[in-house]
């Protein structure tokens, strides 16, 4: 029976968040992040300052169940910690286009949790997608509430239920239902533009993968909060690597990447390892092919589509 008043889509995350074991705590935390997410995100811009008082109590809260700094209870990651830290709660990992084009366009159900090399944090790891799953595109919240918002909006790829239903209906004004085929070409737009995709997870909604983001670093609260110490990023598992007989030094690689990993010495083009996250963006621009991605075991490893698509048919 149809509740009055309240959203088919609503209902269905109360279903999946009962299912998974999600506390009332966390429902009511996901609903708010799902049916606001202008106003939660917008609290990194102080865009609506109102709102931030009013948030105040429930911000609070937020940060004595997992507290936005990490200390020595609380380290991301740390299977030993006491509370989990933010970053454990709502993480991102870079994808390279190639990976971030195979995942909106699983043909196969996928319901598996990513082990901690791939997603190296305490919670939500799962990927637990059925196939043709359905896609909502949403107008970036970080964008939309930055002072001087880069262009165009509508870059967040929301995939697979319920919330792929629950922002469309509950934001019918800022989403709209795409096919796989667009959200191609909107990764492949944004990657064009130098934007990094993110796939990302978040626990309260339901401790699962559920958004591709494609942002940049002078809009992306993620990337603003991991300048200022809050790890919600983890490398791709890849490094960028430079070829230094191709190089020529004209710097278009530098002046894309997002995490300013890209030096010069003597006119080469060479890497910051402590500060990529093998996104790939600066291969794609490279027009001397000089710049590469290699497997970095020691930070961690790729989240790879096609080896999640021959489990899903072998089970």
């Amino acid at each position: 029976m149809k509740i009055p008043f309240i959203k088919q889509s609503t209902i269905d995350y109360w279903h999946e968040a009962r299912k998974t074991g999600l506390g009332l705590f966390g429902f009511i935390h996901g609903y708010i992040y799902g049916r606001w997410p202008y106003r939660y995100i917008g609290l990194v811009h102080n865009k609506y300052p109102v709102w931030k008082y009013v948030a105040a109590p429930f911000v609070f809260l937020i940060d004595r169940h997992s507290p936005f700094r990490p200390g020595s209870d609380s380290q991301p990651g740390d299977p030993k910690q006491k509370r989990p830290s933010f970053a454990d709660t709502y993480h991102g990992k870079p994808l390279p286009l190639e990976e971030a084009e195979k995942l909106v366009r699983l043909d196969v159900a996928v319901d598996t949790t990513m082990p901690e090399q791939v997603i190296p944090y305490t919670r939500a790891r799962d990927i637990i997608l059925e196939a043709g799953d359905k896609i909502t595109v949403l107008d970036c919240p970080c964008r939309a509430t930055a002072p001087d918002p880069c262009q165009p909006l509508d870059v967040c790829l929301i995939i697979g239920s319920p919330m792929a239903d629950f922002i469309l209906e509950h934001h019918p004004e800022h989403a709209r239902r795409i096919d796989a085929d667009e959200a191609v070409r909107i990764l492949r737009q944004c990657n064009a533009r130098g934007n990094v995709s993110h796939a990302f997870f978040k626990d309260v909604m339901l401790g699962r993968f559920y958004a591709i983001c494609n942002c940049c670093s002078c809009c992306c609260g993620a990337m603003k909060a991991q300048r200022n110490g809050v790890e919600m990023l983890c490398s791709s598992g890849y490094l960028a690597e430079v070829d230094p007989d191709k190089c020529v030094g004209c710097g278009e690689c530098a002046r894309y990447c997002q995490f300013k990993a890209i030096g010069f010495r003597e006119r080469k083009a060479f890497i910051r390892e402590d500060r990529c996250l093998g996104c790939g963006v600066c291969t794609n621009k490279c027009s001397k092919t000089a710049l590469t991605l290699r497997e970095a075991p020691e930070k961690g490893t790729p989240l790879r589509i096609d080896k999640l698509r021959e489990e899903a048919e072998c089970n």
